[in-house]
């Protein structure tokens, strides 16, 4: 596989974890939680990101990455209701982001895509979307971690643990 894509199929499932996790340890009510009309809840998050996943990575080579059926506008409308449909939206986005990348293993990383009538090559349109995830994802990261406060685990390194961890680590890669 192409290194560049191997990285950055990495670094997706390294941020859809970090959002699966904040998912599951929120309760029900902080996933459609807005502090005010200017935040989106985490549900809204979902809806987003699958909207724009289901958009860029459909036919990616092939069509430009701003599909006419998409309504983005209406992502950022407060109608997703359950922890069930946050679920579906979430797998179903992201198990397309992987199948399109495992599928351009053998492509040229600096053929051109289209994305809203503007040439991108692949890697610049890869990164685009990988930076745009991870801003929602830390945004999703955020919320639960400002709800759940002193309950959060860390979904990293936790605070005044960097030289335990990295003496761990130190062990593991001398193994």
């Amino acid at each position: 596989m192409n290194s560049y894509i191997y990285s950055a199929l990495k670094e997706f499932k390294r941020y859809r974890t970090l959002g699966q996790k904040t998912i599951e340890r929120v309760p029900d009510e902080v996933l459609f939680h807005r502090p005010n009309q200017e935040v989106n809840s985490i549900a809204m998050m979902v809806k987003h990101l699958h909207g724009n996943m289901m958009s860029r990575w459909t036919n990616f080579m092939t069509e430009d990455g701003e599909k006419s059926w998409r309504e983005r506008d209406g992502e950022f409308e407060d109608t997703v209701k359950s922890r069930a449909e946050i679920d579906k939206l979430w797998t179903e986005g992201w198990d397309l982001v992987f199948h399109t990348l495992e599928n351009l293993k053998n492509s040229n990383p600096e053929q051109k895509v289209i994305i809203r009538g503007e040439e991108h090559t692949v890697i610049e349109a890869i990164n685009r979307q990988l930076c745009h995830y991870a801003y929602h994802v830390g945004q999703m990261v955020l919320i639960g971690k400002t709800h759940l406060d002193s309950r959060w685990e860390s979904l990293s390194i936790p605070k005044g643990e960097s030289k335990r961890f990295n003496e761990e680590m130190k062990g593991k890669n001398k193994r």
